[in-house]
């Protein structure tokens, strides 16, 4: 999966300023400013945001909100920066693998007496419900949306290639996927990720494998306490993903991330991609394809029938050292509301956070029933936890990409590397 990595060009000057600012105390007319900060920054983003708060003001003229968007390259460091010196921020942009560390020094600001009397709660779905409280039960954001997984697919070449449907399962793809696969032609059946975040598909193809047994709340993990790494299926998994990059994928894909794959499937060179929501919006400017030749369907499911939906997620928290938190806690409940969240989610291509999504049009129809059909379906696609707020989440992403592509290139077997991956997740976990 991808984050979104646009940045807002701002000076060095205003960088200083924004990690000065200090959180403001009522002013003579009684009226508070709460300073907001984003993280995934950039413009039109930054403008949607800017109407929202507007609307919100109107409805809360005692309140003013102050945004602040730092490049998105520097973001997380400025708002750790504010965070500690316990002053300047207010509302803060809070992501899965920002909120552990962030909450275990302290800098959060526990939100579940708050919004106990909260009537929007009960417009949430289920898995915005679980992401927005931490395994202790306190909330230290409540999510804007979620970002989760498809199969993008060519609908006329499955169709050609004398399929009646797509892929509905991981072995499905590979069949499928080989069938279409013509280099000769310029044709290709998977955008195979083996650069940037390259372990991210090939965790997701062996969680699928071990859906039955996976401990819901770690993704990494099976119920015994074991890692997935570990499992008989994650071999038989990983073993069908090389498969899938000999048999289906161009040989260049041993270093495409993202923009490569995305790109890949836009211009109609590869057949099959597994990517975020947000890449239903870039492939529509396609100019190589027609709508009617693209879809998306749900995950593949692996051999129990079930697959595991590693859904990523960042929201809105509000920052420990506010002076202001009832009216922080306010507009953050302004935000996760009707008119709001949808426009929020639906301009930014995310996966909703609200039940009534499931009954809108925008949802229910093209490439974006799929993600309707996993929520309506948790007991066959599972939402689950990965451990991304672990402090050692970026040294794993390191390490897990450069034994993926180490094992496309043939210099890792698949065995090999699913024995480093379980020493290495042991080892921390102990």
């Amino acid at each position: 999966m991808r984050r979104r990595t646009a940045a807002l060009a701002l000076g060095t000057a205003a960088v200083m300023v924004v990690t000065g600012c200090s959180t403001m105390s009522p002013g003579a007319d009684g009226t508070v400013t709460l300073n907001m900060v984003e993280s995934l920054t950039n413009p039109a983003r930054s403008d949607l945001i800017k109407e929202l708060i507007a609307d919100f003001e109107k409805k809360n003229p005692e309140v003013e909100v102050n945004l602040i968007s730092p490049p998105t390259e520097q973001a997380d460091q400025k708002i750790q920066q504010m965070l500690q010196s316990g002053s300047g921020v207010d509302v803060l942009e809070v992501r899965d693998i920002t909120v552990g560390p962030w909450a275990n020094n302290g800098w959060l600001y526990d939100m579940k007496k708050d919004l106990a009397d909260w009537k929007g709660k009960d417009a949430l779905t289920e898995n915005a419900v679980q992401a927005s409280e931490d395994a202790e039960g306190r909330t230290y954001f409540v999510p804007y949306g979620f970002y989760g997984l498809s199969l993008f697919h060519r609908t006329d070449l499955i169709e050609e290639a004398g399929f009646d449907k797509p892929p509905a399962t991981w072995d499905e793809l590979l069949e499928q996927a080989s069938a279409l696969h013509d280099p000769a032609k310029r044709r290709y059946g998977y955008a195979f990720r083996g650069g940037a975040n390259a372990h991210s598909n090939a965790t997701a193809a062996i969680e699928a494998y071990v859906a039955d047994r996976i401990d819901p709340a770690n993704g990494y993990k099976l119920r015994d306490g074991s890692t997935i790494f570990s499992a008989p299926e994650a071999l038989d998994a990983m073993e069908m993903y090389l498969e899938l990059f000999r048999k289906a994928s161009p040989k260049s894909s041993v270093a495409w991330g993202y923009p490569e794959m995305v790109e890949g499937f836009s211009n109609g060179s590869t057949a099959f991609l597994l990517q975020d929501p947000e890449v239903i919006a870039a492939v529509s400017e396609s100019q190589s394809l027609e709508p009617d030749q693209w879809s998306t369907a749900p995950l593949m499911a692996g051999p129990s029938g079930k697959t595991v939906q590693p859904l990523a997620t960042a929201g809105w928290g509000v920052a420990d050292g506010s002076k202001n938190k009832a009216e922080a806690v306010k507009l953050i409940e302004f935000l996760s509301e009707g008119e709001a969240s949808t426009a929020f989610t639906k301009k930014n291509s995310l996966v909703p956070i609200l039940e009534s999504a499931a009954e809108d049009e925008f949802y229910r129809t093209g490439p974006w029933a799929s993600y309707v059909t996993m929520t309506e379906q948790p007991d066959t696609y599972l939402a689950v936890a990965q451990p991304r707020g672990v402090a050692w989440w970026t040294e794993w992403q390191q390490q897990a990409d450069t034994d993926v592509q180490k094992m496309i290139l043939g210099k890792l077997t698949p065995k090999d590397l699913l024995a480093g991956w379980d020493a290495y997740w042991t080892e921390k976990w102990k």
